[in-house]
């Protein structure tokens, strides 16, 4: 127990800003961090959720309030982006999200190809697939997919995805414990890899493609200009 204390209060960087959070704001913090992590990739929510889980191994928070707060962040990010794609449009949401740091355009192709594939699953099997479960809102939003729905099949998918992510951090309790002060450089050498291949995509011209998703649409007046 010591050993989180100790990085919660010493430990500098992104892991000692999510422990001391979740330390102070329990179950809330959790899901007030998994909230930012919707809008802010540099928070990964497996750090969050694997944290929460040894906290949980010490008896320090209860698994079920750790799960509920978690899913409502999810939501909470969620309806954000659909408000985003409900607002825009196809042609302008795709291009809001094109310009989101580290966001690479053929992540957004894939998102949309995937909600396009599966329909108004996507929006919960989405919810478990990295990267596609950080934009399937936008679609769902540009295709007015009624709200009701979207939240069930968010909440449900947000749901299991956390469900398992607590339940293995709980798991590897003893072992996240013990390597806490590593995982700064793991989510560090995350972001700078990122940041790498995103500007080698970029340079190279690979992230380039002849037509974005949706320009085959029928015009939608949400497009033009205000």
């Amino acid at each position: 127990m010591w050993l989180l204390a100790a990085a919660s209060s010493d430990h500098g960087g992104i892991t000692g800003w999510l422990l001391d959070l979740v330390d102070k704001l329990g179950a809330v913090g959790v899901g007030l961090s998994i909230l930012l992590e919707t809008v802010i990739p540099p928070i990964p929510s497996e750090a969050v959720l694997g944290l929460a889980g040894v906290l949980i191994n010490q008896g320090r928070m209860s698994i079920v309030p750790v799960i509920l707060f978690a899913t409502l962040g999810s939501i909470l990010g969620a309806i954000f982006f659909y408000y985003i794609g409900l607002a825009l449009g196809p042609r302008r949401s795709h291009a809001f999200l094109d310009r989101l740091p580290l966001v690479e355009t053929e992540d957004v192709d894939k998102t949309f190809s995937w909600f396009e594939k599966h329909g108004r699953s996507a929006v919960f099997l989405g919810r478990m697939v990295p990267i596609v479960r950080s934009f399937i809102s936008v679609p769902a939003g540009v295709v007015r997919m009624p709200i009701g729905k979207f939240l069930l099949f968010t909440a449900c998918g947000s749901l299991v995805w956390n469900t398992v992510l607590v339940s293995l951090g709980v798991a590897a309790g003893d072992f996240i414990e013990k390597n806490v002060r590593y995982l700064d450089y793991v989510v560090v050498a995350g972001v700078v890899l990122a940041v790498v291949w995103f500007a080698y995509r970029k340079l190279s011209g690979n992230a380039r493609r002849p037509r974005a998703p949706g320009t085959d649409l029928p015009p939608d007046p949400r497009d033009q200009p205000a």
